[in-house]
């Protein structure tokens, strides 16, 4: 008896980036490519039958290791010594019927919704045996499930884990959880139904729902209750940036050149980073920064003579406000080069030892520059035996570090200082190939009223020219216009360059990586592939808006909440502002970012402070007079910033004016209780003051033999038959509380005075 008769296939390996994937292809049908995870072969028949076709759409056959067509039959161990047997008891008459059938069958069904088993048994058509333990991997086709959207999800992460071998299940149990997220978000990347998260807290005592926020710390309990193991962004580095870059590019001439180094300038505010820029680019970029402090991360170019070659250096400078800790990271991660500016008269602070963590960590070859050594009184020596604590030891001292002392402001030793970044530059020996597509990192990016998005870009490799195609994330835009960093437009720009560039239509994130690609079909595949990837990546209002963590929820208080519109000028700017939010205790008082854009403030934006009762924060940006009209008919709250200091300080004031006023209880005097008498309006007390005074409103509390009996105020106070305000030590006075009228003899009366507390967040 026949078990059942399968279809004519063909089975290859294919190689993609050093990943091996298995695929089958069922009688010739180009939409029938099933992928195998193990496949089981039992018997080779045409080992080289087989033409290489596209039966996979979106991936490029790289390379094709072995190819071949198959029959396999799975035998149980009982079977394999009737093999032979069974090949003579087939029935031609039989074979052909079930073909015939089997022929219609395979013409009415789609392949390619066909599902394997993990381990996959495949048979060939005319081949059958008559036995009924034959077991078959192949089964009936899939049925289209209903509920698409409850395993879009699973969809979604099932395609990326695709991309990596299968069988490397530890990778797939990584996860990076570097800011706080929804239920719903959270359940995406674990994959874990959303209710099966909402119970798992309900049982720790937290009661969520599926769109509030959790903060970190919850989101990484929950996640280490599944066995995830929890990794940091750097470590993840998520390579969805460059998922189909090398598919893309086409075979290039591999022709890599030494590069100018990339230089990021690192220190604490006010070490004198931009006055060391200003002296080797001899402009004045201090005078023109509001406040005095550096609030943005730019690039520079500068040419240098060495050994008589003119060489190129790119200068990176970044704010040294510890406001803009994710400027200096993205800072470390694109720099070749770090110099690291200590202030002769300061020594290291607290940027200082953040930029000292990033350059170790990273392993960046570094300059430290011992800055202002002009002034008067200085131990420099003081400041070398501070480096030595994070193993920092000067040439000098019997180490392996370079440093340089100088002085901005004189501009001394800066050609020693230019001479030994080219110096190590050569020896690191950076290169890259101009003959590629361009590859890099988004510096930042701003809206301009006249020209629209400007996005600053860091060319790491590749040359990038007018009408390029870039993708970055979930967007990509056509490059319209180049501007170099000293505003000379340009139809080209070459490895290290840093250059402005119009031609998105959003903002792109401040730190995503940006590639160019051939065409703009292949920009909108990739686009497509990393929409869901990127889609929360610009709520980074979410870590500030409502949320529940494990210490808010204990205390279960009725936190007050203020909607803040945000505007400012570039997208790091928004980063700088939110942290800083974030690192303001909201306990009792909680912000809530309803929008965070670029650009001046709209119309829109009125409106939507009118509906969301918001107020409009805006930094290094403007609104138009005929608004401002509007903004006092509206009655809205607009506060316009330059400086992140005022900015900080206008938000905290304004988050106090919420707390709740709290009060501390000061002694102020005590009575005894000689007699009780009644007059019309009820019990009076009559009193002798023992200690301080009795005032008329204070708060008092009532003991009656060491036992508190009632708390409550001074309704009404006389001394005979006068009302006063107060009663003094040693006088007899009369006490009467309108919600109190069980005085006994000997009472005990203790008045306070409140004084209201400082008010804190």
């Amino acid at each position: 008896m026949i078990n059942k008769i399968l279809f004519k296939y063909c089975f290859f390996t294919v190689i993609i980036k050093d990943f091996k994937f298995n695929f089958c292809n069922f009688n010739g049908y180009s939409d029938s490519v099933v992928l195998l995870k193990e496949p089981l072969i039992i018997y080779d028949r045409h080992p080289n039958d087989f033409v290489k076709q596209d039966l996979v759409q979106d991936i490029i056959f790289n390379n094709i290791e072995k190819v071949e067509t198959s029959i396999v039959v799975d035998f149980s161990s009982k079977d394999k010594e009737k093999k032979s047997k069974i090949n003579t008891r087939l029935d031609n008459s039989e074979i052909k019927s079930d073909l015939k059938k089997n022929k219609i069958k395979s013409k009415k069904k789609h392949r390619n919704k066909l599902k394997l088993d993990s381990k996959d048994i495949l048979f060939e058509q005319n081949f059958v045996q008559e036995n009924d333990n034959i077991n078959l991997g192949l089964t009936k086709s899939l049925k289209v499930n209903k509920n698409k959207k409850k395993y879009k999800t699973t969809q979604k992460h099932d395609y990326i884990n695709n991309q990596i071998d299968q069988k490397d299940i530890s990778l797939n149990k990584q996860i990076v959880l570097d800011k706080h997220l929804t239920v719903e978000k959270l359940s995406e990347k674990l994959c874990i139904p959303e209710a099966a998260i909402i119970t798992w807290l309900f049982l720790q005592g937290i009661s969520v729902t599926i769109n509030q926020v959790v903060d970190v710390e919850i989101a990484t309990k929950v996640a280490e209750h599944y066995n995830f193991n929890i990794i940091n962004s750097q470590e993840a580095s998520l390579s969805c940036d460059n998922v189909y870059v090398d598919q893309l590019l086409p075979e290039l001439v591999n022709q890599d050149l030494q590069r100018p180094p990339i230089v990021t300038i690192f220190g604490h505010v006010d070490h004198g980073k931009t006055t060391l820029l200003d002296s080797i680019l001899k402009t004045n970029f201090v005078s023109k920064e509001v406040g005095g402090i550096t609030q943005s991360i730019k690039g520079y170019e500068v040419d240098f003579e060495y050994l008589n070659i003119k060489e190129k250096i790119v200068f990176i400078d970044t704010p040294g406000h510890e406001a803009f800790s994710n400027m200096r990271s993205r800072g470390a991660e694109i720099t070749d080069i770090a110099l690291l500016v200590v202030a002769a008269d300061d020594g290291l602070k607290q940027q200082t030892v953040e930029s000292i963590d990033y350059i170790l960590k990273r392993k960046i070859p570094y300059i430290v520059v011992i800055n202002k050594i002009d002034k008067i009184d200085l131990n420099i020596n003081n400041i070398k035996q501070q480096l030595t604590e994070y193993n920092i030891i000067d040439k000098e001292w019997g180490g392996d570090s370079i440093i340089v002392e100088v002085s901005a402001l004189k501009s001394l030793n800066l050609d020693l200082l230019l001479s030994s970044i080219c110096n190590l530059a050569k020896k690191q020996n950076f290169q890259a190939n101009p003959l590629s597509y361009a590859q890099g990192n988004v510096l930042d990016s701003y809206l301009d009223k006249k020209t629209g998005t400007v996005v600053t870009l860091v060319i790491k490799n590749g040359t990038l020219k007018i009408g390029d195609i870039i993708v970055s994330g979930n967007l990509y835009g056509r490059v319209k216009n180049m501007v170099s960093s000293n505003g000379t437009k340009l139809s080209t720009a070459l490895p290290s360059a840093v250059v402005d560039v119009w031609g998105f239509s959003i903002n792109p994130k401040a730190g995503w990586k940006f590639h160019v690609v051939s065409d703009e079909k292949s920009a909108k595949s990739i686009v497509n592939q990393n929409q869901e990837l990127y889609k929360d990546k610009f709520s980074i209002s979410n870590i500030l808006n409502t949320r529940v963590t494990f210490n808010n929820y204990k205390e279960e208080k009725n936190v007050k909440i203020i909607n803040v519109i945000l505007k400012v000028d570039t997208q790091g700017s928004i980063e700088a502002i939110i942290n800083s939010f974030a690192n303001i205790s909201q306990k009792k008082v909680q912000i809530n970012i309803i929008s965070t854009n670029c650009g001046f403030i709209s119309s829109n934006d009125l409106e939507l402070a009118v509906t969301s009762k918001s107020i409009i924060l805006g930094f290094n940006v403007g609104i138009s007079s005929s608004l401002k009209q509007k903004v006092k008919k509206l009655g809205i709250i607009v506060a316009l910033f330059d400086i992140i200091y005022d900015l900080l300080d206008y938000m905290q004031n304004y988050m106090l004016n919420f707390v709740d006023p709290e009060f501390n209880q000061q002694l102020i005097g005590k009575a005894k209780v000689q007699t009780v008498f009644k007059i019309n309006k009820g019990l009076v007390a009559g009193c002798l003051v023992d200690y301080g005074k009795l005032k008329k409103g204070s708060k008092i509390s009532i003991y009656h033999k060491q036992n508190l009996v009632h708390e409550g105020s001074i309704d009404s106070l006389k001394h005979r038959k006068d009302d006063v305000y107060e009663v003094l030590e040693g006088n007899e006075c009369g006490v009467m509380c309108s919600n109190y009228q069980l005085w006994q003899s000997s009472d005990i009366i203790e008045a306070y005075e409140l004084i209201e507390k400082v008010k804190v967040l």
